[in-house]
């Protein structure tokens, strides 16, 4: 078995290529740069910025990943990496931010799970990371709700192809204390109304840890029961 994981340098995706390294799964790390953390055998890092359609198209055209996958039986797929920019109402979106986002958040994980399904075989795991906001319109966030929305609707579709060798899950992680929520909480609240629900809950400790949480969502991604469930959400599974 091996995992592929992207965005892998901070946050919940350092958290799970680290949780699905201390069970001895190999993973396959891609980020726009290599990890600050200490090198682990098991860990092999591709540079690529999943954000920039021509670099996207490099590496799915290129056979690093085929290599990678050769005569491996079961595959991981965690589609982590992610952005919640550009916030705030049309007149202030930078257009190219917007591109930026939905090849990030929606290109990168919908080309990967083809492109692994189509150079692998055995059975395929395949884990995008949600939100709740792909599931509820929020201020603001038109991009970003749009895009977690799009992943849903992606593994909801997988499901019904009816491969049984393919699972899909889009997963909805809850509130994380990541870079991503530094950043939510620096947003004015102009552009985002809702800011202080989400400083509220840091002041209230209410954010759980990357490590917590990608220890939850590795054993789920393991399990019997990954996929069932097409959409779901870490905190009633």
């Amino acid at each position: 078995m091996k995992a592929i994981v992207t965005g892998h340098t901070k946050g919940l995706g350092a958290a799970i290529a680290a949780e699905l390294i201390e069970r001895g799964i190999p993973v396959l790390g891609l980020a726009r740069s290599h990890s600050a953390h200490p090198v682990s055998a098991l860990l092999t890092e591709i540079e690529v910025d999943l954000s920039d359609n021509a670099a996207l198209a490099a590496f799915l055209s290129g056979d690093a990943l085929a290599n990678w996958l050769r005569d491996e039986g079961a595959t991981l797929l965690v589609n982590n990496a992610g952005v919640v920019t550009p916030v705030g109402p049309l007149a202030q979106q930078d257009p190219l931010a917007a591109l930026r986002a939905v090849t990030l958040n929606v290109a990168a994980p919908l080309a990967l799970a083809a492109a692994v399904v189509r150079a692998s075989r055995g059975e395929r795991r395949i884990l995008h990371i949600s939100s709740g906001a792909g599931r509820n319109a929020y201020p603001g966030w038109s991009v970003y709700c749009a895009t977690k929305a799009a992943l849903d609707r992606h593994a909801e579709a997988v499901l019904q192809d009816g491969d049984a060798t393919v699972r899909c899950c889009s997963l909805a992680p809850g509130v994380i204390d990541t870079g991503m929520q530094a950043e939510i909480r620096a947003t004015p609240e102009a552009d985002f109304p809702m800011k202080e629900r989400f400083v509220q809950m840091k002041q209230e400790g209410a954010l759980a840890a990357p490590e917590e949480c990608a220890r939850k969502l590795v054993t789920l991604l393991l399990s019997e029961d990954f996929g069932r469930q097409a959409v779901a959400d870490l905190r009633d599974v």
